[in-house]
């Protein structure tokens, strides 16, 4: 089993946003690790205190998680932290050596791992 990463921005504090974004960024996550949803043991999504219009759960239903076991939190509330920004660690059944793990930030979510994204 391994852990996979990934974070997103959104635009605004909006459901239509909050389902296209988390939506997005689950899609990435599995085609850039070479998983499915079938291969998926559980999500955990959090979302910092500023996005409050929608469960980030629900893009991932949306995009073929229904049957996953998902999770929301908020994150703690940081001064100067990024904000409108869901956190997304997918837990999954792969043989992939962990160094060779794909953790994907998206829309301008890659600053907080500037790390990978040199």
């Amino acid at each position: 089993m391994r852990a996979i990463r990934g974070a997103v921005c959104l635009a605004a504090d909006d459901p239509a946003e909050m389902r296209d974004a988390v939506g997005e960024l689950l899609v990435a996550m599995l085609e850039r690790n070479g998983v499915v949803t079938d291969d998926v043991v559980s999500v955990i999504l959090t979302s910092t205190p500023d996005l409050t219009s929608a469960f980030p759960a629900a893009g991932a239903r949306l995009v073929g998680f229904a049957e996953v076991p998902l999770l929301c939190a908020q994150e703690i509330d940081v001064a100067g932290a990024l904000e409108r920004v869901v956190r997304i660690l997918m837990h999954v059944d792969t043989a992939t050596p962990r160094p060779q793990i794909q953790h994907v930030y998206l829309r301008g979510a890659e600053v907080l791992r500037a790390d990978l994204h040199t």
